[in-house]
C-alpha cells in the first residue's frame, strides 16, 4: 500500500508507509538520500546532495489517497563534492541559504499508477518561492522489523523541476555557444522510514 514521502525534497523524502492501520512514518536520515543532478557547461551531469533533513508521513493504507507527507531539507547541507562551488550554490546567486534556509514539501494528492508505483503531487518552497511538483514514486518496500524492533519500510521517488521556475537564474553564456548551468534539475530521493506509532 501507498505512502509517501518527504521530501523535498525536492524533496523530499518520501513515502514510507505500507502496512496495517493509520501511522506516523518518520524519515531516518542515515540510511536516507535527497539528490540531484544537473547539466554543467552542456556536456555532463554535475551530482550533489543535502545531508539534513526531515520528513514524515500519516496515513492509512486502506485511504492512501488521505495519507499526507511532509518534508524539510536544509538548503545549506548541500555537497557537490567541490567546497568553492558549494559556496556559490550558498550564495545569493542560487540557494541564497542566509535568507531562504529550508526548502519545505508538502503533499496534495498521491494516485496509484501501477502495482508498487504511485504519483505523489505536492507544493515545493524552495527559494520563497511555491511551487507544484510531482513525484514518482516506487514503494513502499514491504515492511521488516530491524535487529532493534524498529518497524521500517523503504521507498525511491523521482521527479524534475525547472530551477528558473523557483528563481534560481543566475547563469552564464558559453563562448561557443549554451550555458553553464542547466534549468532542469533531476531529483532522486531515498528513503527508509520508521513506523512511530498508531
Amino acid at each position: 500500500m501507498l505512502r509517501r514521502l518527504h521530501a523535498l525534497s525536492f524533496t523530499l523524502c518520501l513515502l514510507a508507509p505500507a502496512c496495517a492501520g493509520a501511522a506516523t512514518w518518520e524519515v531516518d536520515p542515515g540510511h536516507s538520500s535527497v539528490g540531484f543532478a544537473v547539466r554543467h557547461l552542456m556536456i555532463s551531469s554535475v551530482r550533489g546532495e543535502f545531508h539534513t533533513f526531515t520528513g514524515k508521513a500519516v496515513g492509512d493504507p486502506a485511504n492512501p489517497a488521505g495519507a499526507t507527507i511532509e518534508a524539510t531539507v536544509d538548503a545549506a547541507s548541500i555537497d557537490t563534492r567541490n567546497e568553492k562551488r558549494d559556496q556559490h550554490l550558498k550564495s545569493p546567486d542560487f540557494f541564497d541559504v542566509e535568507k531562504f534556509p529550508k526548502m519545505v514539501f508538502k503533499s496534495k494528492k498521491i494516485e496509484k499508477t501501477g502495482d508498487g508505483k504511485a504519483r505523489v503531487t505536492g507544493d515545493l518552497t524552495l527559494h520563497g518561492v511555491t511551487k507544484e511538483i510531482v513525484l514518482d514514486v516506487e514503494g513502499p518496500t514491504p515492511t521488516i522489523t530491524d535487529p532493534w524492533g524498529n518497524v521500517k519500510a523503504g521507498a525511491h521517488a523521482t521527479g524534475k523541476i525547472d530551477r528558473k521556475d523557483f528563481g534560481l537564474v543566475w547563469n552564464k553564456a558559453l563562448d561557443g555557444g549554451g550555458v553553464m548551468v542547466g534549468d532542469e534539475i533531476e531529483i532522486t530521493i531515498d528513503v527508509e522510514a520508521a513506523k512511530k506509532g498508531d
